[in-house]
């Protein structure tokens, strides 16, 4: 079974479209067409259903992707086994981060290690640490650099690296921002703007206010902490954010009530092999 052929079945699996597949494997549309026409033939089955520009996967290919995400794993492992004997630092890291430790943590690190191993070529993806865990877990990257997750799956191996304290924050403006401590009742008469439902930093505001017998009322949510941060500036509601994101126009309100922590660090799979250059990107993180 030719494996660029399995690599152009996955690609096309995870974008719903054959377009799409052949731009992120640099690939002509026809090129990705014919080698999985060249694996239907193989396998005697199609693959996938095409009607009109939709795509989806026939029973065949619902029962093959897994499989061919294994193989191209074991194969991906089986290959940095064998070049990281070798010593030396090369080839291509394929990563993820979060926003806010690519714009807050990272940068530093990265310089270093642009230095110290100029021919490793960086491949960094940015998206949320839920999705970025998934992605490790299923072999797509072989790290992420992210929020750890409060209840990790028994596949991942967590590697703390920084502690990120968090505070209740309102803008100069808010009710609240006068007060030099505030009650849990006091601050939960207010709207509150917080991460998106699933988001690990959500969950760990869950557990800490369900912890302290308070229910949540959450007037806005997103994903990225930056447009948190705008939201709460403007006066729409108090948030929970990283005290390392204070600025002019935020005031940390202090709730006894309230003890918020969450640990940013690294995400690997437990039973696959690391390049050296993600040892060393992993060593330097705790250094830098």
């Amino acid at each position: 079974m030719d494996i660029a052929s399995l690599r152009a079945f996955l690609a096309v699996a995870d974008a719903g479209s054959f377009s799409v597949a052949a731009e992120r494997l640099f690939l002509t549309q026809p090129a990705v067409s014919k080698r999985i026409a060249a694996l239907e033939s193989e396998l005697e089955a199609r693959l996938f259903d095409r009607i009109g520009r939709t795509v989806s996967l026939t029973e065949a290919g619902r029962a093959l992707q897994p499989r061919a995400r294994t193989i191209l794993v074991e194969i991906e492992d089986s290959v940095r086994a064998i070049s990281n004997l070798s010593g030396e630092v090369h080839g291509t890291l394929r990563f993820a981060t979060s926003h806010h430790i690519g714009l807050h943590r990272l940068p530093p690190a990265l310089k270093t290690f642009t230095q110290q191993h100029p021919d490793v070529r960086l491949d960094i993806r940015f998206m949320d640490s839920e999705a970025a865990c998934v992605a490790v877990e299923h072999g797509e990257l072989e790290l992420a650099i992210v929020t750890l997750p409060p209840d990790p799956s028994p596949n991942l191996a967590l590697d703390p690296v920084w502690e990120d304290p968090l505070g209740i924050v309102v803008s100069r403006e808010h009710p609240l921002s006068g007060k030099r401590i505030t009650t849990l009742s006091a601050l939960l008469e207010h709207p509150a703007i917080l991460p998106a439902t699933g988001t690990y930093t959500r969950q760990i505001a869950e557990q800490a206010f369900s912890k302290a017998g308070a229910v949540l009322d959450v007037a806005l949510s997103t994903n990225y902490l930056e447009t948190i941060r705008m939201l709460v500036s403007v006066g729409i509601g108090w948030s929970l954010l990283p005290l390392t994101m204070l600025d002019g126009q935020l005031k940390h309100i202090p709730v006894p009530a309230l003890q918020l922590q969450r640990t940013l660090g690294v995400v690997t799979h437990r039973e696959r092999t690391l390049s050296n250059a993600a040892l060393a990107l992993q060593s330097l993180l705790h250094r830098v």
